[in-house]
């Protein structure tokens, strides 16, 4: 047992030092992703207004009307929405039917969104309004004909080093990759948790990545209280910059409250997602003039 030990002891000390060391520097053994874009003002479903607030990436999902058009829209069905017990894939566009004049915010409890515009809005209107504005797609289905069209506007517009695939299920995402492998993607779920598994075990600095962006809860948000020990889990500001130092960007979202985007700055994220392009905008400005 003590030659054991002997041996494997000074095994796991090296391993352990160049795990740490490389965690560091990761430029040693990986060459820093370079994406055509760099976002710190991420605006969670973001349209006209956060673009006009100087927003530098809109998020939002994309589903497929009956008659195939791809209509952005977070669910798929327009209850919350709408008022209406109807899903997008069984209308036709003319028939979709129009926002609630008041929308609760998701992540912002009693608060309300409104807007004199309450049409859903197309992808391709999206695309030509906005040619040069980096765009996050998340798909929710693992929906062949919905991922083609994406793809084929992408292309059309010539956007594919400026538009990501998210999405949470990994079978959605190697479809989407299958399908245009042109384009940036961000971590799934499972791949959220393999990260977390290599970062724990030490391998993450030997180990490519071929994502160029990770999009995840700021977990405080959900339970301000009782959130420490997912926090501490999860929320690891030296994994942030490993993956910053890799050219991977990291985006915290949805930050609705100055204190909730000042956390998430300071856990290492380079860009922060919210329902509020101004408040960020405000945040930003105010911090680079304290810098």
């Amino acid at each position: 047992m003590s030659s054991f030990l002997y041996f494997i002891l000074p095994a796991l000390g090296g391993y352990t030092l160049t795990s740490l060391y490389l965690l560091k520097n990761p430029h040693i053994l990986h060459r820093k992703k370079r994406t055509a874009f760099y976002c710190t003002h991420i605006s969670h479903r973001g349209g006209k207004s956060a673009v006009e607030q100087g927003t530098e990436m809109l998020e939002l999902d994309c589903h497929l009307t009956n008659d195939g058009h791809v209509v952005v829209s977070h669910d798929e069905n327009l209850r919350r929405q709408t008022g209406h017990d109807v899903t997008v894939s069984s209308l036709n566009l003319q028939d979709l039917p129009l926002y609630k004049e008041r929308l609760e915010v998701t992540f912002y409890s009693g608060r309300f969104s409104s807007g004199a515009d309450r049409r859903f809005a197309l992808l391709e209107d999206v695309f030509r309004k906005f040619p040069e504005i980096p765009v996050s797609i998340e798909v929710k289905e693992n929906n062949h004909q919905l991922i083609e069209k994406i793809s084929d506007l992408v292309k059309c517009y010539n956007r594919e080093e400026i538009t990501v695939w998210a999405s949470v299920k990994s079978s959605v995402m190697e479809e989407c990759r299958r399908t245009n492998d042109s384009m940036p993607y961000s971590f799934t779920m499972s791949r959220g948790l393999v990260l977390l598994l290599l970062y724990y075990s030490g391998l993450l600095p030997f180990v490519p990545l071929g994502e160029s962006l990770l999009q995840f809860y700021l977990i405080r948000i959900f339970n301000r209280s009782d959130c420490r020990s997912v926090c501490r889990l999860t929320m690891r500001k030296s994994l942030f910059k490993h993956l910053a130092a890799r050219g991977i960007q990291v985006h915290l979202f949805v930050c609705n409250k100055d204190e909730d985007i000042k956390a998430a700055f300071e856990l290492g994220a380079t860009g922060v997602m919210s329902d509020y392009p101004s408040l960020l905008s405000s945040y930003l400005s105010r911090n680079r003039m304290q810098d």
